[in-house]
This record gives C-alpha cells, sequence and structure tokens, in this order.
C-alpha cells in the first residue's frame, strides 16, 4: 500500500473517530463543537433573526397610547407549531417534514428545528457532563424560538435546563434574563422579579446584561402595576445605550410615565435627553418633540415649543409627522386663548396629506369641542360626525363617548336647521306681493350678475392657441377675451364655414332636415328652459305657500322643533338660555294646547334652580289654568316627582339583572325572570318595551326562526312609536 493511501484511510479513520459523540476526546469535542456551531447553530441563527426582522417590520407602535416596553404581541401574528414525525425518537430525525410542510413554517420554527437538530446529533452528554461547549448555546436558542411562538413553559423547560447543567455558561445570565421573560408572560411576574433582583446584584455583569435585565425588571413592574419602581429601573436601563433601539424606547416610555402622573418638568428632561440621543431611532426622537407640548408646564416654555416646531415643519424628514406637529401647535395656542390661531393649525392637521386617522380623530374632536363650547352645535355635530366616519376602532369608550353626544347633536341639528326653514317660509309667506317681488327680483339679478362672470372667466380661459397649435395666438391674446383678436375671430370663422357650411342663423341650426329633432336637441332645450326659469320671477313666487293649511302646517312643524330644542337643551346639554329662549319663543308663537302645559312647567323648572322671580309667574300659571293636572301636583307636592325617579332607578336596576342572565348565555332563564318582572312595573313605563324587546332577543338565540319573528312582530306592535318598536321593525323586516 502507497503512503499516500496510508495517509488518506488514516485521515479518514480519525474522521470517522472524531464524529462520535460518546468519546470524551480533544478531537471529539472540538469536531463536534465546531460542526454545531458554524453549521446548523449558523443557520438557526440566520433564521432566527430573519423571525425578529419580520416581527420588528409588521410592528407598529400607537404613539397615542403608552407604549410597551418589549414591542412584541402574539394576537395579531400566529405561528404554526412544528409536528413530531413518527420517528421522533431517533437522533435528528425529530423535526424533519416534507417539503410542502418545510415551505409553510416560520423563521423560528426553522430555528427550532436547528437547535433540536444540534442537540440529538452533537450533544456529548458523558457520565452526566456535556462535553460539547455549544449544546448550551443549541438550548438557548431552542428557549428563544418557543418564546417567539408563544410556547413559554416549553421554553422555560430549555432555559432551566442550561442553568441546572451548565452553571459556568458565558450567557447564564442572559439565560435567566429570556427565563424571566417568559414567566412575565405567564403571568408570573413576582418569580421574575426574585430572579432578576437577585441577578443585578452581581458586581461583575456586563453592561448590555445589567441593562437587559433591569428593562425586563421594569417589563415585570409594569404587569405588578408598581410604577414607580418601573420608573426606577427604566433609569437604570438608560445608563447604558449598548441596546440603542430598546434604550430610545426605555426613554420614551420613562417619559410618558411620568408626564401620565403629571410630572412635567421631569418628563420634559426625560424627552430631551431622547431628543439629544443622537443614536436613537428618528421615529423616537420626532416623537419626543412632539411630547414635549404635551408636558410644557408655562406660557415661555408653550411659546419657545412652537418657534420650535415651526422649524420642525420646515424640514421635509418630518412629513410624516405634520399632522401631529401641526395638532400640538394648535393645542398650546388653545391653552393661550388664542383659539382663531389654534382652530387654523388643527385644520392644517387635517389637511396633511399623510396624517394618520387616529390623529384625525383627535383633531375633528378638538374642533368639534370649540364649537360646542361656543353654543355652535351645527357646527360641532358635522365635526363629531367626521371622527365616526374616519375612526377606524370604533369599540374604545372614547368613541362610544363621542357617539353619544354626536346622535344628541343630530337630533339637535335637525330640529335647528327645520326651525332656519320654516322661519324663512313663514317670513317670504307674511310680506305682501310686492315686497316679495322686489325680494325676488334682486335674487335674480345676483344670480344673473354670477352666471354672467362666471361664463366670462370660461371664456377668457379658453386659448385657441393652445387648441390649434399656434404659439403666436397664445402670445398675442393672453389675458384678453378671443372676441375682441381679429386673428382668433378670423381663424373661427373660418373653422366653422369648413364643418358646416353657410348656415342661416335659427333654431336647430345643426340640423338641415327640421322635421327630425333628436333626443339630445331635446335635452339641450331642456336645460336652457331650465335655466331661463332660473331668472323667471314666477318660478320663485310658485314656491313660497299661500294657502292657510300649509301655512298652518310649517307653523305647527316650527312649534314641535321649538318645544324639542327646548328639551334637548335642559336635558342633555344643561344650556338653560338657550332652553329657555326656545321655550319662551314657542308661548309667544301660540302653540296648540299640547305643549303650553308642558313648556310653562319646563320654564318654571329652568327659573327655579336659578332662584328667578319669573319661576312664580310660570308656577302661578300652571296652578291657575291647569289645577288637576299632574304638573300642578308635582309643584303642590314635590316629593311625588322624587319618589317617581327612585322608581325609575329601581326599575333600570331589576333591567340591568335581565340584560347580565342574556349577556350570559342564559336565554330560558331571561325569558323568565323578564316574564316575573313586567306584571310588577307601572302601567306605561318606559321599561316594558325595552323589556319586551330582550326577551325577543332571547328567543331568537335559542328558539327557531318563526318565534323570533313573531316576539319581534309582538314588539313592534305594541310599542310602535317606542325606540324599542322600531328596531324590532327593522330586524324584522331583515329577517323577512
Amino acid at each position: 500500500m502507497k503512503n499516500s493511501q496510508k495517509i488518506g484511510l488514516l485521515g479518514a479513520l480519525m474522521f470517522i473517530v472524531s464524529c462520535s459523540t460518546k468519546k470524551d476526546a480533544f478531537l471529539n469535542r472540538n469536531y463536534n463543537a465546531l460542526t454545531t456551531q458554524y453549521n446548523i447553530l449558523y443557520n438557526g441563527g440566520v433564521a432566527f433573526n430573519e423571525g425578529l426582522q419580520e416581527i420588528n417590520a409588521s410592528y407598529e407602535d400607537d404613539f397615542f397610547e403608552l407604549l410597551p416596553i418589549e414591542p412584541l404581541t402574539f394576537k395579531n401574528k400566529k405561528f404554526r407549531l412544528p409536528k413530531l414525525s413518527s420517528s421522533s425518537n431517533k437522533p435528528g430525525k425529530g423535526f424533519q417534514e416534507s417539503p410542502e410542510q418545510e415551505e409553510s413554517l416560520t423563521p423560528f420554527d426553522i430555528a427550532e428545528q436547528k437547535a433540536v437538530k444540534a442537540i440529538q446529533k452533537h450533544s456529548m452528554n458523558i457520565y452526566g457532563k456535556e462535553r460539547n461547549k455549544k449544546i448550551d448555546d443549541a438550548y438557548l436558542l431552542l428557549g428563544k424560538s418557543r418564546y417567539y411562538t408563544e410556547r413559554f413553559i416549553p421554553a422555560i423547560d430549555a432555559y432551566n435546563y442550561i442553568i441546572a447543567n451548565y452553571p459556568n455558561a458565558s450567557l447564564l445570565n442572559e439565560t435567566k434574563i429570556w427565563r424571566a421573560k417568559a414567566h412575565i408572560r405567564l403571568e408570573n411576574e413576582e418569580l421574575a422579579i426574585e430572579t432578576l433582583e437577585i441577578l443585578l446584584k452581581k458586581p461583575d455583569l456586563s453592561d448590555l446584561i445589567r441593562e437587559e435585565a433591569a428593562t425586563t425588571l421594569a417589563m415585570a413592574y409594569s404587569k405588578a402595576d408598581t410604577i414607580e419602581l418601573v420608573r426606577k429601573y427604566l433609569w437604570q436601563a438608560t445608563e447604558t445605550s449598548k441596546n440603542k433601539t430598546q434604550t430610545a424606547r426605555n426613554l420614551f416610555v420613562l417619559g410618558q410615565l411620568y408626564g401620565l402622573d403629571g410630572i412635567k418638568d421631569t418628563a420634559s428632561i426625560v424627552f430631551k435627553k431622547l431628543i439629544n440621543f443622537k443614536q436613537a431611532p428618528y421615529k423616537f426622537r420626532i416623537r419626543a418633540e412632539i411630547e414635549l407640548a404635551k408636558n410644557s408646564v408655562s406660557d415661555s416654555s408653550s411659546s419657545a415649543i412652537i418657534e420650535r416646531y415651526k422649524k420642525l415643519i420646515k424640514n421635509r424628514d418630518n412629513r410624516p409627522y405634520l399632522d401631529e406637529i401641526y395638532y400640538q401647535i394648535a393645542v398650546l395656542q388653545e391653552k393661550k386663548d388664542s383659539v382663531n390661531l389654534a382652530v387654523l393649525n388643527y385644520n392644517n392637521s387635517l389637511r396633511a396629506k399623510q396624517g394618520g386617522a387616529k390623529q384625525k380623530t383627535f383633531s375633528y374632536e378638538k374642533l368639534a369641542n370649540i364649537y360646542f363650547k361656543n353654543l355652535d352645535y351645527v357646527t360641532a355635530s358635522a365635526y363629531y360626525d367626521s371622527i365616526l366616519k374616519v375612526a377606524e376602532n370604533k369599540q374604545t369608550l372614547r368613541i362610544k363617548r363621542i357617539e353619544r353626544r354626536s346622535k344628541n347633536l343630530t337630533s339637535l341639528t335637525k330640529n335647528e336647521k327645520l326651525l332656519q326653514r320654516n322661519d324663512s317660509i313663514l317670513l317670504l309667506a307674511s310680506m305682501p306681493k310686492e315686497t316679495l317681488e322686489e325680494y325676488f327680483q334682486e335674487y335674480i339679478n345676483k344670480i344673473k350678475k354670477e352666471d354672467e362672470a362666471l361664463a366670462q372667466k370660461k371664456l377668457n380661459a379658453l386659448s385657441f392657441g393652445s387648441s390649434f397649435g399656434g404659439s403666436s395666438l397664445s402670445i398675442d391674446t393672453a389675458g384678453k377675451w378671443y372676441f375682441y383678436n381679429t386673428q382668433s375671430l378670423g381663424f373661427g370663422k373660418g373653422e366653422f364655414k369648413r364643418v358646416w357650411g353657410n348656415r342661416p342663423l335659427e333654431d336647430n341650426w345643426r340640423i338641415s332636415d327640421k322635421s327630425i329633432i333628436s333626443s339630445d336637441v331635446v335635452a339641450k332645450e331642456v336645460g336652457e328652459n331650465q335655466k331661463i326659469a332660473r331668472y323667471e320671477l314666477s318660478t320663485y313666487l310658485e314656491t313660497v305657500p299661500t294657502t292657510s293649511k300649509e301655512i298652518d302646517s310649517l307653523v305647527y312643524d316650527r312649534n314641535t322643533a321649538l318645544f324639542e330644542l327646548g328639551l334637548i337643551y335642559k336635558e342633555q346639554f344643561k344650556n338653560k338660555p338657550k332652553s329657555i329662549s326656545n321655550l319662551e319663543r314657542l308661548l309667544v308663537s301660540k302653540p296648540d294646547k299640547e305643549l303650553i302645559l308642558p313648556a310653562n312647567y319646563h320654564l318654571f323648572e329652568l327659573y327655579s334652580s336659578s332662584n328667578n322671580s319669573k319661576a312664580v309667574t310660570y308656577k302661578n300659571y300652571i296652578l291657575e289654568n291647569y289645577p288637576e293636572s299632574p304638573f300642578a301636583k308635582i309643584i303642590l307636592n314635590p316629593e311625588i316627582e322624587l319618589s317617581k325617579e327612585i322608581k325609575i332607578d329601581l326599575d333600570s336596576e331589576v333591567y340591568e339583572i335581565a340584560y347580565h342572565l342574556y349577556k350570559d348565555d342564559s336565554f330560558e332563564e331571561t325569558i323568565c325572570f323578564i316574564d316575573m318582572t313586567i306584571p310588577t312595573l307601572e302601567e306605561g313605563s318606559t321599561l316594558i318595551s325595552k323589556f319586551e324587546l330582550l326577551k325577543a332577543y332571547a328567543i331568537g338565540k335559542y328558539q327557531n326562526k318563526d318565534s323570533y319573528i313573531a316576539a319581534l312582530e309582538k314588539v313592534a306592535v305594541v310599542y310602535p312609536q317606542t325606540e324599542q318598536g322600531k328596531k324590532a321593525l327593522e330586524i324584522m323586516k331583515r329577517l323577512k
């Protein structure tokens, strides 16, 4: 045998011997360690980092809320757990998948597979001691991969294996931190706190480990609602900045916590520190600038921040944040009572091209509140409606509160518009014919002038030069009417004769055979006739009601609107002056008899609450003219109303019991409870229709469709004027 063959055979023999995981030799240990590190674990680490990048790319921070310390949510990301094959008991076979299955694995699944493969193929557990120094890395990768697939208990098993079997491993401290994070996710924050506080007492910790341990402790205390200790460990975590992104997040959360507790000076200090942290991601630094406005404590600091923001607006890099910057400027201006400037910048915030939907809801709300405060309820209503249109999540308490106010304002707006419309029509109806004709003639002259100006503007905008390619025309006729330009006029006449020939000046000149009139011509004539009708006096005079029946109907609707507005302003918006104004105007307008008594009573209540002497006037009117009415009895004996209110409150509590039974899916019990309760209610109680509709809902949950429709029909027929009756009718129509 040749020497080269002998050397090759010897090398092959040594390779085979070194592959063994049963022999504790230098060659075996180093071969398996190198193979584990630079083959299997390398590929596992690449997959793991790819998974982290996916999470970071898909995660979006909501800077309107308190940020989480760890930017990770599991509810929006579903991971598929790896399936064990039938040969899972064999080394290296436990996570083998078919190509189709492998394609559906997440990066964390792949990382877990690689970690398991490294353990199964290269673990050198000889006499109870692990001889491959890279197997602890494999277990850590296994635990971290399981953590990100929301399998925290198996992850803790992997961490515990490292801690128990590798007491001197260099990654032991990192493993304890990961184990604590898993315990926090399992709501075992007390155990996590105990472990991390012991860890932080070690004097020889690296800056990175100390930083990560403090951050994780802050996470644990935030779960335990111990805000003071959360702030303490966030401060500690930001003393070094080995992880630049996490340090920026920690500073931002720290500033938010101080701001929420009203410690605005310290919050401003923290946010300024973040702004000056040049290595922080820009999204945190620009948001810190925005947060400064929320934590300004004086007019001088507000003015300085506004000037600072004006510079930020000029920076093109800040275009994605303009909506929030303008909004914060407006907030500061509103605090300084510069309401007009505030309104301007709230609108600038809404017009920002890259503005977010959530920011729009805040800007709309601020504008709505300004108009609401100024008693311009119609405009306020429009802004509240806009909030509901752009809001992405309509289930939050804030949006539900806005929705309630919007509904109240919708009723108010409807009545205000009806009042304004009917007042205008009645004013016209009351005018003498000559005055009315003069009024409409002035209006016709006005719209004629506007139409002529608009037509002139369109003619001036025409450019024959650009239309027909003549550059000289564009130059000569710039800013002039083309009929005054002989060159343009001559060109137009020649072009007309080329297309149409010589045509007489008459109606329908386009059609040579006048016996055939196309539908297009007819349509055009109709349009021209409508335009002419705009200038005819008779068009407008015909719209003014003249019969007593029409006028009485307008008066009735107006008076009803006045009464409704009086009640809405009194009960829903607590606006006494507006309520009094509408109700007193109602009484002057000689309303129907059924409105006189309640209007007087509400005015009595309104004036009584402010100890005004007018209350006596309305009181005496009711007692003298309606002595047997319920209102007179309440005036003489206020305890009647009080006892009635107590009874209504008690009934409401009973309804809540029935409602909770329904929400708990106890439908039969709900029906039995309602059947027992309804006979105990006073006749005419508004709660009866609510109970009946709830009963119908319960029937629909466990009985057939016909029974559900029959129950709804009963509510719709017996209580047609109530909200519940209308709702039942609406559902019934959909079901049918």
